[in-house]
């Protein structure tokens, strides 16, 4: 029972913040905070530790947001992103140690920052054609991969899905099935590797009633919150991201 308390008090002053975020994330509200957890956790711990500590609690916040969510996902989007995810994991374990967690986050960072101003300067117009196939199998792919490594898989499939338009509460639930998937594919790559051990497992398991609390926040204003107020507050949450992974990986 030592291992609960492995961390002093200034680990959780920043771990439960972050697996609020997480929640938050989860919940497609704030979505583009979900992205930070593992940066902020990388403060107190070592960026391999931070996310085998947060997958655990991911696949708490996943059976929630299932739950309430699933069937409200675009399936047709879901046939296109899954496969794409999944070979993302793949590539992620192998190149697992080659690139740095910092190194990985800080690209992401510029992605997304990159992503936001082109938004701004060029918005996209009513009419415009929804993205190709392909660039949603390639983002699919990268999140994929970004999310093994920091799980930050957030911001680049939401490139390919923002454009789509779909309401909230669909963006939100296609979210949820996609990195559900997602996350349930790394615990045999992430056990391979050596990230799941007692101690990571113990401090998840104090971390584990925070995990509900984001989700449920999220969801209770998810399906209030106008479609409009929801884009904005997505695009805030990313360049908050973006800046902050960016920063960490230039520091």
């Amino acid at each position: 029972m030592n291992e609960l308390f492995a961390h002093g008090w200034s680990f959780y002053a920043i771990a439960i913040p972050a697996v609020v975020l997480m929640g938050l994330s989860k919940s497609g509200f704030g979505a583009g905070f979900g992205a930070l957890a593992v940066p902020l956790l990388a403060l107190v711990v070592p960026v391999p530790q931070a996310a085998a500590i947060m997958l655990p609690l991911l696949a708490v916040m996943d059976v929630m947001g299932l739950a309430a969510l699933v069937r409200e996902c675009d399936r047709g989007l879901i046939k296109l992103l899954l496969p794409a995810g999944l070979l993302g994991t793949a590539i992620g374990t192998v190149l697992f140690g080659v690139l740095s967690a910092h190194t990985v986050a800080g690209v992401v960072g510029a992605i997304t920052l990159l992503f936001l101003a082109i938004r701004l300067v060029f918005p996209p117009k009513a009419d415009a054609p929804p993205p190709p196939r392909w660039l949603g199998f390639l983002l699919g792919t990268v999140s994929g991969f970004t999310s093994f490594v920091a799980h930050a898989g957030g911001p680049p499939v939401s490139f390919y899905v923002l454009p789509l338009r779909l309401s909230p509460i669909k963006f939100t639930a296609t979210m949820a099935v996609f990195f559900a998937a997602v996350n349930l594919s790394k615990w045999i790559p992430y056990a391979f590797l050596g990230l799941i051990d007692t101690r990571n497992l113990w401090t998840s398991l104090t971390l584990a009633p925070f995990a509900p609390l984001g989700v449920w926040l999220g969801l209770h204003v998810v399906r209030r919150i106008n479609q409009v107020w929801f884009y904005r507050l997505f695009n805030i949450g990313m360049a908050l991201t973006g800046g902050k992974l960016l920063w960490d990986a230039i520091r």
